[in-house]
């Protein structure tokens, strides 16, 4: 009975084979063990471990392959990491690679067990009556660089870094007394982001066509160089205005005096979370930039493009939407200005990708006590989320493709067996026709001016439809029998 179970189990997740090939474990049995734990929680999105193994037998294999101590993060997305690297288009076409950092907090009375995140106010007793007191949070902190093409479709991570506190880092003590600027980049935590941005450069192997992007957290003149240093890319947007030329101006003062050079229609969401149309002015001008002032001796000035970004006559009650970025890339056109827009704009991809890890796999309902089987748990949900984001962009950035891309030909019978074609309902796109079936499944209405299925449609859907398959191949295994 156990070899007919895990026979049906490799049919039904076949796509996990290719994100588990390329991982190099000390011990054989652990690859295995991998592929079956992943398989599990595929086939129950948000399961906690016990309800996605389904017996004892299988959940102790579980926790044992989760605090094994040969068992780490690096090995476990190894083979992921690959895989994302045989998904990079063959052509010259750019890589985005989002950076971002996301916190898993939980709720714990040892903070030597699994980490500190950092202390949050409350207030004792009912009301907030009274002097607040502090609130320890407990977690783990992920720096994820996700790499996505052009048209926003996610290809995989390429490089992660967990980590936690004992203490907070010492520069929050010292603030006000030295300059942050004067503290060395390896003492601080920033070092991950110029940590990840080697790493993912290493990955993909293709430099030259890398762009990493970040939000305001990223602009770090050591990213800069280290970025010119290894050959490759960034658009990052700013938080501080730079001094510029030979010193003696800013870069926003040199920008407020740079004409307007293009205008471009975007879409943009108003308090209500409607979209509503928004109208940006663009300015972009080439200068020379300098370093910090504290970093002078160390790091050289640079020539990088500044791209801002205004809205004109923003809607009452909404801010106006202001971007300021910073990019070694060529911006000499009213369409490489626009181009490097909606570069940025993809930034918001990697927050989708932890929304699914969180919420839809919810990474932080774990129950595990320590921060090195929480971290390969975390791990294993984020081949997962990006296996979810992944079925869900396909859907929107090439519609026209082949189902067998995301569909073994048991899943395309069973959706046409399980979800039939409303009357006069006008075929689709072939793979758009079957991600809408599955999305179907998980609650998705699929009326006429419906916006495409999301993440949340998509990942219920996944469940039901692995639960069904696994069903049917095992009642056929023991009728076989």
């Amino acid at each position: 009975m156990v070899e007919r179970r895990e026979s049906s189990e490799e049919y039904a997740d076949g796509w996990v084979e290719d994100e588990v090939l390329g991982c190099q474990f000390e011990d054989v049995r652990h690859c295995k063990r991998l592929r079956q734990v992943l398989g599990q929680f595929s086939r129950r999105v948000g399961a906690a471990t016990p309800w996605a193994s389904q017996d004892w037998a299988g959940v102790k294999a579980a926790y044992r392959f989760l605090s094994n101590r040969r068992v780490s993060e690096t090995a476990i997305l190894a083979g992921h990491f690959l895989a994302t690297r045989s998904r990079v288009p063959k052509d010259s076409s750019p890589i985005l690679v989002l950076h971002d950092t996301t916190e898993f907090s939980y709720k714990r009375t040892r903070i030597e067990s699994v980490g500190l995140l950092r202390t949050t106010p409350c207030w004792p007793g009912k009301g907030k009556k009274g002097m607040p007191c502090l609130h320890t949070v407990c977690g783990i902190l992920m720096h994820s660089s996700l790499a996505v093409t052009t048209e926003g479709l996610p290809l995989g991570l390429v490089a992660v870094k967990y980590w936690t506190r004992r203490k907070f880092q010492h520069t929050r003590s010292l603030r006000g007394k030295i300059c942050p600027t004067r503290i060395p980049i390896e003492n601080k935590e920033s070092i991950r982001w110029i940590e990840n941005l080697r790493r993912a450069t290493a990955m993909l192997a293709e430099p030259r066509r890398c762009v990493h992007i970040g939000d305001r957290e990223s602009d770090i003149w050591e990213m800069f160089c280290v970025a010119q240093q290894e050959g490759t890319h960034f658009l990052v947007r700013t938080c501080v205005d730079r001094r510029a030329e030979d010193g003696s101006t800013t870069v926003e003062r040199i920008m407020n005096r740079v004409p307007i050079r293009a205008v471009h229609r975007i879409e943009a969401r108003d308090a209500e979370g409607d979209l509503r149309p928004a109208i940006m002015e663009l300015r972009y001008q080439k200068m020379s930039v300098c370093p910090p002032i504290g970093k002078e001796k160390r790091y050289p000035k640079l020539t990088l493009t500044v791209l801002h970004a205004q809205e004109r006559n923003p809607p009452a009650g909404r801010r106006p939407i202001v971007w300021k970025l910073l990019t070694d890339l060529q911006v000499v056109s009213r369409r490489q200005a626009i181009e490097k827009l909606e570069w940025y704009a993809q930034r918001w991809k990697i927050e989708s990708f932890h929304k699914i890890l969180k919420s839809g796999c919810r990474a932080e309902e774990s129950r595990l006590r320590t921060a090195d089987r929480l971290v390969n748990l975390i791990a294993i949900l984020s081949i997962l989320s990006w296996r979810i984001f992944w079925i869900t962009m396909l859907n929107r950035t090439r519609p026209d493709a082949e189902p067998s891309e995301a569909f073994t030909e048991l899943d395309q019978y069973l959706l046409d067996e399980l979800v039939p074609d409303k009357p006069n309902q006008i075929r689709k796109a072939p793979l758009t026709h079957y991600i809408i079936k599955l999305a179907r499944l998980g609650g998705y209405l699929a009326r006429t001016h419906d916006p495409p299925p999301g993440n949340t449609v998509v990942w219920r859907g996944l469940s039901r439809l692995t639960d069904i398959e696994l069903g049917i191949i095992i009642g056929v295994e023991l009728v076989g029998n």
